[in-house]
């Protein structure tokens, strides 16, 4: 391209720009593109587009072309960033651009697109982007790599904050990024200034929740140190790593160190090392022996945080429903099949055996039922489906689990007919995921399947599949009154007026008679970028509607998509915490969220107050979807009065 004459090197960008995207997904991609950006400004690769000039170009505008659903947009963005980092660490020099200008630069690119650090792609990349979403996340943390986080740590430990609030199963890439920021502090003479308080908390919940523990000594030190305790310094100890793990939702090593200790030396202080509630601790000292063989066989250094699940789970009261107690002492003594041992090392490593890996997992998935994500999945039903059995049948999700780890085989059943997840052809992924919890990892490929499957014998009735398929899939507790607001056949909207007055009546407290939703509730969204343009259908769960916290109705929602912190355009911007959120639900205004909806269930004979819900409520709906989603599918809607 270089050597081309000015007519011909247009001919010669698209091979360029191809080379690019293949060597970024490659390991030390980064490094080999950002030693040729001298190269690649001489060959004009950005000759004739806004990065042609660096200097005139604007951090606050490089977020839409990260997430651009054009690949060669996404590459010249990325490539871009890496020729300014050769210029920041002096490899590459522009007259228009000086090094410090060029660290600046990057920092502020950074603080405005965490997520591309912390957090996999969301639904919106996903969808628009596919594989691409990924190529951002590679060359921001190479950049981290070269530049550190200094001018953007504050921003960093809010975001870190903020994702934690949400409680998580998957933490490891939050850890990663604590251990980084850890590192770089302690490597620097960085000014923390409002970040430092917020970054101490993180580090030492992480490497120091405890004076015993406090220079992070190792664990064979440590053990040394508890067994030269006295019961008072013990207690003191337990209550101080339990205080740690509730204040971030993270779990040190030594945490599971103590707790292993205390199972073999001091079991009377295990509910102050597990920090639980009344509940918990009744729930404990009632089933001592189930409780003590868990912790033996799932609670290490390696496997850390299953500890949180295993309090939340007893401040849920899990095992006073009869079936988990059984269940999971079936559970510890099960022999996993060849094949998913395998598929459990091969994800994991082999720091943990696949069968602790698996337990501590099914742990974490019942304390948390609402921290289960999707990862960069298309797999948003079965994720859904996981959350829903853990919050509400738990013991349905342990014998899912059970068939799934021994037989390698789940069977579902539709309208009585019999689907095997084995038998079945492909789901909606294209490949088994890899970026999930042990759980997850396990079972949503033969979910996914069984989905699948029941879509296709839905594929010859009328309207939408999902009419018949969630209750199926889900539970009996997935109404059968259906709601939907889109032509399946044309994408056009339908019964608009309707649809919203319905879902008022069904779920608004002043026109349902203030009848509290009594089980978990599937649901479609159609997700909208901060654009407010049209993404695609998103499957979510509805958990309550009630007033927050200064009396306005909000629809309270699990989403799935690993952050429920989502902005969908027209200020609409689902909240994760301060308005009355739970750990890991998502948050909208009654009317934001009902301009999202385009699928809710409800029980047929419970149709609520349909004509009590204010016009001008109906309309202030109706002016959101105009505004979003719904551009280019209003068509001719009838007027309600």
């Amino acid at each position: 391209m270089r050597d081309a004459p000015d007519y011909a090197k247009s001919g010669k960008v698209r091979r360029v720009l191809d080379s690019l995207r293949r060597v970024l997904s490659r390991d030390g991609g980064c490094a080999e593109i950002c030693r040729r950006a001298a190269e690649l400004d001489a060959a004009g690769v950005f000759a004739g587009t806004d990065w042609d000039q660096p200097d005139i170009l604007i951090p606050a505008l490089a977020g839409g072309s990260l997430r651009s659903e054009h690949v060669d947009t996404v590459v010249l963005e990325v490539t871009s960033e890496l020729r300014i980092l050769a210029i920041a660490i002096g490899d590459h020099a522009r007259p228009d651009m000086s090094a410090d200008d060029a660290r600046r630069f990057l920092s502020q690119i950074l603080a405005m697109n965490l997520e591309l650090l912390l957090s996999a792609p969301s639904e919106a990349e996903r969808v628009q982007q596919g594989k691409t979403s990924t190529l951002s996340r590679t060359v921001f943390a190479y950049i981290v790599e070269q530049i550190g986080l200094g001018d953007v740590l504050d921003q960093l430990v809010d975001e870190i904050w903020r994702i934690l609030r949400q409680r998580p199963i998957q933490v490891d890439h939050v850890k990663a990024m604590i251990t980084r920021i850890a590192v770089y502090r302690n490597e620097s003479d960085v000014d923390l200034g409002t970040s430092a308080q917020g970054l101490d908390r993180l580090t030492t919940a992480l490497f120091g929740p405890t004076e015993a523990c406090r220079d992070d000594p190792g664990v064979d030190l440590y053990l040394s140190r508890l067994a030269a305790m006295d019961a008072e310094g013990l207690e003191f100890e337990a209550r101080g790593l339990a205080r740690a793990m509730h204040d971030t939702g993270l779990v040190s090593a030594y945490h599971a160190t103590l707790i292993g200790y205390l199972v073999d030396e001091n079991v009377h202080l295990l509910p102050e090392a597990l920090g639980v509630s009344e509940v918990g601790r009744t729930c404990l000292l009632r089933y001592p022996d189930l409780v003590h063989e868990l912790i033996l066989r799932t609670v290490h250094p390696h496997s850390a945080q299953c500890v949180y699940g295993l309090s939340l789970l007893l401040d849920r009261g899990t095992l006073y429903q009869p079936p988990v107690v059984p269940s999971l002492w079936r559970q510890l003594s099960l022999k996993l099949s060849p094949t998913v041992r395998e598929r459990l090392h091969s994800a994991f490593g082999p720091a943990v055996e696949p069968e602790a890996l698996l337990l501590g997992g099914l742990l974490s998935m019942l304390g948390q039922p609402l921290g289960v994500g999707q990862g960069d999945n298309p797999t948003c039903q079965s994720a859904r489906a996981l959350s829903m059995w853990a919050y509400n049948d738990p013991d349905y999700l342990t014998q899912v689990v059970a068939w799934a780890a021994r037989d390698d085989e789940v069977i579902a059943h539709f309208e009585g007919q019999p689907i095997s997840s084995v038998k079945s052809v492909g789901g909606v992924a294209n490949a088994d995921p890899i970026d999930l919890d042990p759980v997850s990892l396990l079972v949503v490929p033969h979910l996914d399947r069984i989905y699948a499957e029941m879509v296709r014998r839905c594929a010859d009735r009328p309207g939408d599949p999902h009419r018949w398929v969630n209750p199926e899939f889900h539970g009996w507790w997935s109404a059968r009154g259906f709601r939907i607001n889109v032509d399946v056949e044309t994408g056009d909207l339908i019964d608009l007026d309707d649809f919203i007055r319905q879902f008022y009546a069904a779920y608004h407290p002043d026109h349902n008679g203030h009848q509290p939703l009594i089980h978990p509730q599937p649901a479609g969204v159609a997700v909208t970028d901060s654009a407010a343009r049209y993404v695609g259908w998103h499957a979510i769960t509805i958990l309550r509607v009630a007033p927050d916290t200064n009396g306005d109705i909000r629809v309270y929602f699990f989403n799935p998509n690993n952050d429920s912190g989502q902005d969908w355009g027209d200020s609409v911007v689902v909240g994760t915490a301060g308005n009355g959120e739970r750990p890991g639900e998502g948050s909208l205004p009654f009317e934001q969220f009902a301009s999202r909806l385009y699928i809710f269930h409800a029980d047929p004979l419970e149709d609520g107050a349909v004509d009590g819900v204010p016009a001008d409520a109906v309309q202030r709906v109706v002016g959101y979807i105009e505004r979003s989603w719904g551009v280019g599918r209003m068509g001719e809607q009838p007027v309600g009065e």
